[in-house]
C-alpha cells in the first residue's frame, strides 16, 4: 500500500514537472515569437497566407517582439527615428525557415542600430504550387503597407524606410514602393525571382521607379532569377549565372537547382561581415568586363567604383535619370567572403604576325607566398605594337610583388609551338590601384613554358 502511495506520488511529481517545463516553454514562446516553422506535408496540402512581422532591436537581438498589425504604436521596441530595415523572403517549397534568416538578423544590427523587421509569411509562401505563391504577394504588399502607414503617424520618415527581398520577397518589395510613389529610401533585390516575371510590364514587378535607390543583385539569370536590369545599379556576379562553387549537374540534388539563387543572398551576407570590399565593374556586358575594357575606376572618381552589398547606397551615379541603369560586373571566388583580388595585365608585343591565346598569370610575394590566377576565359589577340588589356583575378592578396609568372598558351595539340614577343608588360592592381604598377620590358614567352621574373617599378605616368 504504502509503495502504490509512494509511486502515485512520483507520478504526481513527474506529470507536474512535464507541465512546468511545458508552462515555461509556452511562456517562453509567447514572450519570443519564432519565424514560422513548416515541413514538406504543409507545402502539399498548401497553406493559407498568414503574415507576422517579428522586430529585432538591439535591445532585443535575441528576442523578436510580433508587432500588431492595428496597432503597431503599442510596440515596446520601434524607434521611428531610427532606420526601419524589412527583410522579406521568397517561395518556401519545403515550409523550413530560410537558412540564412539568423545570420541576416545577427549582421544587419551589428552593422547599424536599426529596426530590424523580419516579415514571415511562410504560411502562404509554403506551397508545392508557385503560382499561389505569386498570387500572395500583392497581398503581402497591401499588408504591410498597413504597418507602414501607422508607423509614418507614428513619426517615421519614407527615406528611412529600407526593404530588402529575396526572389518573390524583392517583388513584395517593388509592389511596396509602388503604393507610396517610389519615395521608399531604399530597396535591394536578392535574384528577383524570375518565373512568372519576366514578361510583366513594371508595374507587376521589381521597377526602378518603385524606391529612391534600388540595388539588384543577380545570380541564376539563366533559371529561377531575372536576367534584365530592375534597378538603379544591377550586379551581376561572375556575368550573373553559374556561380562558382555550386553544383554543375543535377546529380547534385537540391543544391543543383537553388545553389546559384541563394548565392545573391550570401554576397550581401559577406558584405556585412566587411572582411573584403567586393569592387565592381560598371559596364554594358560581361564579356567587355572580362577583355578590361570597364576597369578604369578612375573614371568614376570621386565615388570610385561601386561596392557589392550593404554599402551600395555610397556609391551614386552623378546625374543619371532612373531610365538609365547601371550595370555592374565582377567576378568572385567560390567560398565566403567571395573577395577576388583583380589585377589588369596589359601587353604589347612586337611579334610581325597575329597571335592568338591566353596568358595565365603567378604572382610571388617576398615571403615566398605563390598565387595562381584562372586562365582568361576569352583568348586575345596580338598584334604588333598594339596594347592588349586582360583582366586576371586571385584569391588570395598579395601586397608587396617579388616575382611575376607568365605563360602563355594557344592550347592547340598539334602543330608548332608559338614565340610571343614582348615589348612591355605591366601589371596594375585593381583593388590597391595607389600600388606601384610593375613593368617589364623586352622578353620572349615560349609557348607552354612559364618564364618567371622579377619586375621593376612602372615609370610615373608623363614621365
Amino acid at each position: 500500500m504504502l509503495r502504490i502511495a509512494f509511486l502515485h506520488f512520483h507520478m504526481l511529481k513527474l506529470c507536474f514537472f512535464i507541465f512546468l517545463i511545458y508552462w515555461v516553454k509556452s511562456d517562453e514562446e509567447e514572450k519570443c515569437p519564432e519565424f514560422t516553422d513548416l515541413n514538406i506535408g504543409n507545402a502539399l496540402s498548401g497553406t493559407e497566407l498568414q503574415v507576422q512581422l517579428l522586430l529585432y532591436t538591439r535591445e532585443n537581438p535575441n528576442c523578436s517582439e510580433r508587432l500588431i498589425e492595428h496597432n503597431v504604436a503599442a510596440s515596446g521596441y520601434l524607434d521611428t527615428s531610427k532606420k526601419i530595415v524589412f527583410v522579406i523572403h521568397g517561395f518556401r517549397p519545403t515550409g523550413s525557415p530560410p537558412a540564412w534568416l539568423g545570420d541576416m538578423k545577427e549582421l544587419l544590427l551589428s552593422s547599424e542600430d536599426i529596426n530590424l523587421i523580419i516579415v514571415d509569411w511562410n504560411r502562404g509562401a509554403t506551397t508545392v504550387n508557385y503560382i499561389i505563391a505569386v498570387e500572395n504577394c500583392r497581398k503581402v504588399a497591401e499588408i504591410l503597407k498597413n504597418y507602414i502607414d501607422q508607423m509614418l503617424v507614428d513619426g517615421a520618415s519614407l527615406d528611412t524606410i529600407y526593404m530588402i527581398g529575396v526572389s518573390l520577397g524583392a517583388h513584395i518589395a517593388g509592389f511596396v514602393g509602388q503604393k507610396y510613389n517610389g519615395k521608399v529610401g531604399r530597396i535591394t533585390g536578392l535574384d528577383p525571382a524570375g518565373p512568372s516575371f519576366t514578361q510583366q510590364p513594371p508595374e507587376e514587378r521589381l521597377d526602378r521607379t518603385d524606391a529612391q535607390f534600388i540595388d539588384v543583385i543577380h545570380s541564376d539569370t539563366d533559371a529561377l532569377g531575372f536576367k534584365k536590369p530592375l534597378g538603379t545599379i544591377d550586379f551581376y556576379p561572375n556575368g550573373g549565372m553559374d556561380q562558382p562553387g555550386c553544383p554543375k549537374t543535377v546529380f547534385s540534388g537540391l543544391q543543383y537547382f537553388k545553389c546559384d539563387h541563394q548565392r545573391s543572398v550570401f554576397l550581401f551576407l559577406a558584405s556585412l561581415k566587411r572582411r573584403c570590399n567586393i569592387i565592381t565593374y560598371p559596364c554594358d556586358s560581361y564579356l567587355d568586363y572580362k577583355r578590361g575594357k570597364c576597369v578604369d575606376c578612375e573614371a568614376f572618381q570621386p565615388m570610385s567604383c561601386p561596392v557589392l552589398g550593404y554599402y551600395a547606397d555610397r556609391w551614386k551615379k552623378m546625374l543619371i535619370p532612373k531610365s538609365s541603369p547601371t550595370k555592374a560586373y565582377f567576378d568572385t571566388s567560390d567560398q565566403d567572403p567571395f573577395c577576388m583580388y583583380n589585377y589588369l595585365l596589359e601587353i604589347t608585343t612586337w611579334n610581325k604576325g597575329t597571335r592568338r591565346g591566353f596568358i595565365k598569370v603567378k604572382i610571388t610575394d617576398y615571403a615566398g607566398n605563390t598565387v595562381e590566377s584562372e586562365m582568361n576565359s576569352e583568348a586575345s589577340t596580338f598584334r604588333q605594337y598594339k596594347k592588349v588589356k586582360i583582366l586576371t583575378g586571385f584569391y588570395q592578396d598579395l601586397d608587396k610583388i617579388s616575382k611575376i609568372s607568365l605563360t602563355f598558351s594557344t592550347k592547340t595539340l598539334i602543330g608548332p609551338k608559338h614565340k610571343l614577343r614582348i615589348l612591355q608588360m605591366r601589371l596594375k592592381s585593381l583593388n590597391n590601384p595607389e600600388r606601384l604598377q610593375l613593368c617589364r620590358y623586352d622578353f620572349v614567352l615560349m609557348e607552354n613554358t612559364e618564364l618567371t621574373f622579377k619586375p621593376i617599378p612602372c615609370p610615373e605616368k608623363g614621365t
